[in-house]
């Protein structure tokens, strides 16, 4: 990733942040460790439920999104803090072996009023399978730091 300052999240850009393929054994432990509900750790009472098998928990596709923001979206140079998310949507099921592709787009950028070191970016945050279906979608806040004068 490169640097990336405020000045550069210019709205209406959209950046492709890449894919990654769900594995079953980390969909498995994740949802055994922080969302033990039966649709994610227990195949027969998965296999009853609507969705008929194990599927992710949301919170791990939004890990797997996450990954891919803070490495190809955020900069480490600028990215400050996240004051947090709007709108967080799980649409459909995510199941092991689909592949998730994130894309951002910039909504807004804003220099802040009581603070001209930093501006606020709002993005919307898009993450589809391997078919184009939308598997989450958010919209995110983050406090960037302006380009330092030279």
């Amino acid at each position: 990733m490169s640097e990336r300052w405020f000045e550069d999240y210019v709205p209406g850009a959209v950046h492709e942040l890449g894919s990654v393929e769900v594995d079953e054994a980390e969909l498995l432990e994740f949802a055994r460790r922080f969302d033990p509900q039966p649709i994610h750790t227990d195949p027969e009472r998965a296999a009853r439920s609507p969705f008929g098998g194990i599927i992710a928990s949301g919170w791990h596709t939004g890990s797997l999104m996450m990954r891919l923001y803070a490495l190809n979206y955020l900069s480490p140079a600028s990215s400050l803090a996240s004051p947090g998310l709007d709108e967080l949507r799980w649409p459909r099921p995510v199941r092991a072996g689909d592949v998730l592709t994130v894309r951002v787009t910039v909504e807004d950028a804003r220099a802040s009023a009581s603070k001209p070191d930093r501006g606020v970016v709002r993005s919307l945050i898009e993450v589809v399978n391997q078919r184009g279906e939308p598997v989450m979608t958010s919209r995110a806040v983050n406090m960037i730091a302006r380009r330092p004068s030279r």
